[in-house]
């Protein structure tokens, strides 16, 4: 960047992350491969960074280009637009994003394989609804089992230890929403790890 296309503040912002992410100046130069004389020069204003040096800087201070270059976020698009659902690593369920990101509610597709799934119990905050598109679902929640077929719904407050397993053979697709992402509590299973 030229002195002409200084981009206000960033030097102020640079020096923030830093002393926010708890390093050094030499620590945070040798993690970007820069020096700390140089690194000093972009928290004082007296060089602007390239895009590779502004990337690596983000990285090392847990935070995006656009934070450091001091963009507020826009309005997430309100629209998620179809598609095919990759094949998963957790266990081979698959998962794809169907709300926007960031929002107190989470919405998600989901394929959950046939065959025996773990028998980890999930007991966390917030509440859970799913709606079966494909497939019959075998829910758990406390003692009770229920099956649910084609076009089901539940909705539950996910402090009930709950399960849920695909009980057809070919699996179950589902619509699955959660608060589980924003609640401050995390999460706590039960009868195993992940």
């Amino acid at each position: 960047m030229s002195a002409d296309q200084e981009v206000e503040g960033l030097a102020a912002r640079l020096r923030e992350r830093r002393l926010n992410s708890r390093h050094t100046l030499e620590a945070a130069a040798a993690r970007v491969g820069l020096s700390p004389a140089y690194l000093s020069r972009l928290e004082t204003g007296q060089r602007q960074p390239s895009l590779p040096v502004l990337l690596g800087l983000a990285r090392a201070y847990g935070t995006t280009v656009a934070g450091l270059l001091g963009e507020l976020p826009g309005e997430p698009d309100p629209v998620i637009r179809g598609g095919e659902i990759g094949p998963g690593r957790a266990g081979g369920w698959g998962y794809r994003r169907a709300g926007a990101p960031g929002r107190a509610m989470q919405a998600l597709r989901v394929q959950v394989p046939p065959g025996l799934q773990d028998a980890v119990v999930r007991v966390h905050p917030g509440e859970e609804w799913l709606y079966i598109l494909r497939g019959r679902l075998r829910l758990t929640l406390g003692e009770q089992d229920h099956l649910l077929e084609e076009g089901d719904s539940a909705h539950y407050d996910s402090f009930t230890p709950h399960r849920i397993a695909a009980d057809s053979a070919n699996g179950v697709e589902l619509l699955f929403m959660h608060t589980l992402l924003q609640s401050p509590g995390g999460e706590l299973c039960l009868g195993g790890g992940h």
